[in-house]
């Protein structure tokens, strides 16, 4: 069967609304709609080289997707990734070799060296990395917690000074936000370092993100200033997906990380959600921890892997 690979249409309803079918039916934790797909489009930093392709069937019919682009915010320079689905429905038929032959020449284009991709965990998936030059490194694990009545732990009561606010509360002016961000992305653990500096470039690609909610992103305050916080990202069915939560280090073993995502989470099943969906580097022992203490389950893993543009790696189909 014919398979024809090329740059998504952000402006084309049909094609965002497909790209987003095909991440929910691979992965049903990372939310996707079509307003976040062409959100990304339009407001990826033009050093990323970000590119969103696309696999379409003979008959049009939208079955795989990559996210491809160059990690501009790493202090290492020739950091890229390329991460590709393809639908379940639709495997074997070359769509994702295509899709990552695609991404790896755009991206060694724009002087990327090294090339890292999530792959989901499973013998299928990670043979198809292998042989394709690819080798393992982290993982991943994504976990779900369904907001049932009695799953969430009882509001504690807070510490004197300590307050917790909303995103919504910082609409005039977030950069107070941005600054708590920006220090705990610093701390996150992966392979490619990030180092946010660009508030303006946050502001459009985190704060006005569709799926972002301001309401449900909860603050935790300590005598007026921003110390931790837990960010909320809905997709208007329902689902809901713990963006990032983490602490500033001068607040750290407070617990307050903890208050920040446990409020959220209430707020999230008294607005209607019923499942929330959150995701944790492997090594990423605190998180983890809090996680269990709320109940979540393992949803899904992914293995991150990593290829030396240039060496060799038998393209099948």
């Amino acid at each position: 069967m014919t398979v024809i690979v090329r740059p998504l249409l952000p402006d084309s309803p049909a094609e965002t609304e497909g790209f987003a079918r095909v991440r929910r039916a691979c992965l049903p934790a990372m939310l996707a709609t079509p307003a976040s797909v062409a959100h990304d489009a339009a407001h990826a930093h033009p050093d990323a080289h970000y590119r969103q392709l696309i696999a379409l069937t003979g008959d049009g019919t939208l079955i795989g997707t990559a996210q491809v682009g160059l990690a501009y915010d790493s202090p290492e320079p020739g950091q890229g990734y390329a991460n590709v689905y393809v639908h379940p429905d639709h495997e074997g038929r070359g769509a994702g070799t295509q899709l990552l032959r695609t991404a790896e020449e755009h991206l060694a284009q724009h002087g990327a060296r090294e090339v890292y991709s999530w792959v989901l965990d499973g013998p299928r998936n990670l043979a198809w990395a292998a042989d394709r030059g690819y080798r393992g490194s982290r993982s991943a694990r994504f976990l779900r917690l369904d907001l049932t009545p009695d799953a969430l732990p009882p509001r504690e009561l807070l510490s004197p000074g300590a307050e917790l606010r909303t995103a919504a509360d910082y609409a005039d002016d977030p950069r107070p936000l941005f600054d708590l961000f920006a220090a705990t992305v610093a701390d996150e653990p992966g392979d490619i370092a990030s180092e946010l500096t660009d508030h303006e470039q946050w502001l459009a690609d985190t704060w006005r993100d569709p799926l972002l909610s301001h309401e449900l992103t909860t603050v935790a305050t300590v005598d007026g200033r921003p110390a931790a916080f837990s960010l909320a990202q809905t997709d208007g069915e329902c689902r809901y997906w713990s963006g990032m939560t983490g602490t500033a280090r001068a607040f750290r073993g407070r617990g307050l990380a903890k208050l920040a995502k446990n409020d959220s989470l209430h707020r999230a099943r008294e607005a209607g959600i019923t499942v929330a969906y959150t995701g944790n580097d492997a090594d990423n022992g605190p998180m983890l921890a809090i996680n269990k203490w709320f109940g979540y389950v393992l949803d899904a893993t992914e293995i991150r892997h990593v290829r030396t543009l240039g060496t060799l790696g038998t393209l099948g189909t």
